[in-house]
């Protein structure tokens, strides 16, 4: 039955494609704001993808059956491409393809895993930021705070759309490989009593075929949503800290001479600054685990596909596909970075609006008290970290690339 889990398959489909839809709306008409934060349209694709196992969803009729689904299907694929290295190892390039794919289908299985585990913890800090995106007040400040959270919702959708588009034609790409290559399914894989062979179990090797077929489709496109949603909730704190300085710059015009309003004001922009700290350390706590392992796979994947097209080179083809490896891996851990970064460099912004929101001439000591709190929070950054690694920036993602470097050097030597 189409409704056996909880909505027909057209809701599910309006659901994933609602921020794509939205986005022509938000750019058209500049006066209107988005109804809810990425993360949480983020969080309503995934449910409609139908793997996003928190205890609302899991508790719907046969969702836990389609997780465990699921995590069977992601389980097989990962063991089955595994297992095909051994098969790799006379040929470096074939076998750099293979360990390519196991350390990309790992990521992919550590997520699905995580989530099983934390969505809950996820929940906690998207419908914290549910609460800050409605925190502001109507005054001056609103059409300066509508002008962020709509380029925002613009910037983030339209990059979100980009990797989408990217992930359909690399889908596309994989499922035809039989086609235009030797490779006889999109991924080389081994199972028990040569079943992916198609000379000797060809009936096995068509549904290995349609089931690494469905496998790639599902999974990347819920990769695509949950890194889509992962990035949001960090940038949309960078909004909400936007959104603070817009505020403080406007205190003043705002209460217009009004002490009492103005001392009012100034606690409720206090508390929402706090908040806003809170929810960076909680999303570090929560992350910590996947940031982690976003820096290690994509250290590794940098490393590897370079490596791989130095030793391809002969081979424009193979070379060419470690190179497009190469661009994904880093145009990833580019996004990452530079998020946490304009986020870092928007938490110290803070200090400039609350200065500017200082007149010693106006209000009370218990205000200028406040907005000296604030400026003394705002003199170190926030950052996206996960220790004991370093953060998410730009200076970190140089370094990193210079490791990489290195690590290719001494491999090509070695292999001289």
């Amino acid at each position: 039955m189409v409704e056996r889990v909880g909505f027909s398959l057209s809701d599910k489909g309006k659901s994933f494609l609602k921020p794509y839809i939205a986005i022509r709306m938000v750019y058209r008409r500049p006066d209107e704001c988005p109804e809810h934060t990425v993360p949480y349209l983020n969080r309503d694709q995934l449910k409609a993808i139908g793997y996003y196992p928190n205890s609302e969803e899991s508790s719907r009729p046969g969702r836990r059956n389609w997780h465990l689904f699921v995590m069977i299907k992601a389980t097989i694929f990962f063991g089955s491409v595994t297992y095909a290295i051994f098969e790799s190892l006379d040929n470096i390039v074939e076998w750099g393809r293979d360990l390519a794919f196991i350390i990309a289908s790992f990521f992919i299985y550590f997520k699905l895993i995580y989530f099983l585990l934390y969505a809950d913890n996820v929940d906690e800090v998207i419908d914290g930021l549910e609460d800050c995106y409605r925190w502001e007040r109507a005054g001056p400040a609103a059409a300066g705070v509508r002008s962020a959270k709509r380029l925002h919702y613009l910037i983030v959708i339209g990059m979100q759309i980009v990797w989408l588009a990217f992930m359909v034609v690399f889908v596309l790409l994989l499922v035809t490989t039989p086609l235009w290559t030797e490779l006889s399914l999109p991924f080389h894989a081994a199972f028990p009593f040569h079943w992916h062979d198609p000379s000797k179990h060809p009936f096995t090797h068509i549904l290995i075929y349609l089931s690494q077929t469905f496998d790639s489709a599902y999974f990347l496109m819920w990769l695509i949503s949950i890194e889509g949603m992962s990035v949001a909730i960090y940038s949309q704190l960078t909004t909400a800290l936007s959104v603070l300085c817009v505020e403080l710059r406007q205190l003043h015009q705002f209460c217009d001479g009004d002490e009492d309003l103005l001392r009012w004001e100034i606690s409720r922009l206090v508390k929402y600054h706090q908040k806003i700290i809170n929810l960076v350390d909680r999303c570090n706590e929560v992350f910590h685990g996947p940031l982690i392992m976003q820096m290690i796979v994509n250290f590794l994947l940098v490393s590897l596909s370079v490596f791989e097209a130095m030793m391809a080179r002969h081979d424009p083809k193979v070379a060419g596909q470690f190179i497009v490896l190469m661009i994904l891996a880093l145009g990833h851990l580019s996004m990452w970075t530079k998020f946490g970064d304009v986020m870092s460099q928007e938490s110290l912004e803070v200090a400039d609006a609350a200065y500017e929101a200082y007149d010693p001439n106006i209000a009370s000591k218990a205000v200028h008290k406040d907005l000296r709190v604030v400026i003394m929070r705002s003199q170190n950054p926030l950052i996206m970290r996960a220790n004991p690694f370093p953060a998410f920036n730009m200076i970190n993602y140089m370094a990193i690339l210079n490791q990489c470097y290195g690590i290719l050097t001494l491999l090509l030597n070695t292999m001289e």
